[in-house]
């Protein structure tokens, strides 16, 4: 079945049991206001408490909730990509990607579908943008995803106000593009790839408050930021762009 009049919405699910029920209430409130809307849980083998059996659940009792078991997954971006893979295959023209576990608030969903309703191929969520917040975050995580954004802005001469948020949206054509471009990124500099490479498309800054699920940040994931950053800066340089 197509649901061509209809956006989507993708959330990977990993060890979500605590949060699972007010982050679905809160979903259903905003499906229910639209009068449309479909959700994608993409589930992996990192989840390991019963949050695989809560999703299935759900979507046997509500349709409009999608559970895409994905053992297959390697890491965090797989999880992601298959997420747009599903809702594109399935004729969705605006797909919205988000986190589960109440770190971003789906109350913000319609600020997104305003936003590429008025044009934008993109909505980006911004912490750091007027009316958007951070929550419940030590000063390290706070540094990391500031100094984050101002080091990539330096870099790749970006000019967001928020270059690692995971709350976004595309109109179909470019979950397109994004299912046809090869990212290095494996861990969530995923984000940051992805609007440097979406850096040339028509979009809008989106407020958004995000509450942060741990102060931890792995050291893979920040290894993984710095060699990409590096690798684009770099081919950067080598184009001389501005």
């Amino acid at each position: 079945m197509r649901y061509d009049d209809d956006f989507a919405i993708i959330a990977p699910m990993a060890n979500e049991g605590p949060d699972f029920s007010p982050f679905v209430n809160e979903l259903k409130a905003v499906l229910d206001r639209l009068k449309k809307g479909r959700v994608y849980f993409i589930v992996d083998d990192v989840s390991t408490d019963n949050t695989l059996a809560l999703c299935k659940s759900l979507s046997e009792n509500d349709k409009r909730f999608v559970t895409v078991y994905a053992p297959e997954d390697r890491n965090v971006v797989d999880a992601y990509l298959r997420g747009y893979r599903e809702a594109f295959d399935n004729g969705h023209p605006i797909i919205i990607e988000m986190d589960a576990g109440m770190s971003h608030d789906p109350m913000a969903i319609p600020l997104f579908l305003v936003a590429l309703e008025q044009g934008n191929e993109c909505a980006f969520g911004s912490r750091f943008m007027k009316g958007g917040s951070m929550q419940n975050s030590s000063f390290k995580r706070f540094a990391l995803s500031r100094g984050g954004t101002l080091l990539a802005n330096a870099l790749l001469g970006t000019k967001l106000s928020d270059m690692t948020s995971g709350f976004e949206g595309f109109h179909r054509h470019i979950v397109k593009e994004l299912l046809d471009h090869k990212f290095r990124s494996t861990a969530h500099f995923f984000q940051t790839e992805l609007r440097y490479f979406l850096r040339s498309k028509k979009f809008a800054e989106v407020p958004i408050h995000y509450k942060t699920p741990s102060p931890r940040v792995s050291r893979g994931a920040i290894r993984d930021s710095i060699g990409v950053l590096l690798y684009y800066f770099l081919r950067r340089m080598a184009r001389r762009e501005p």
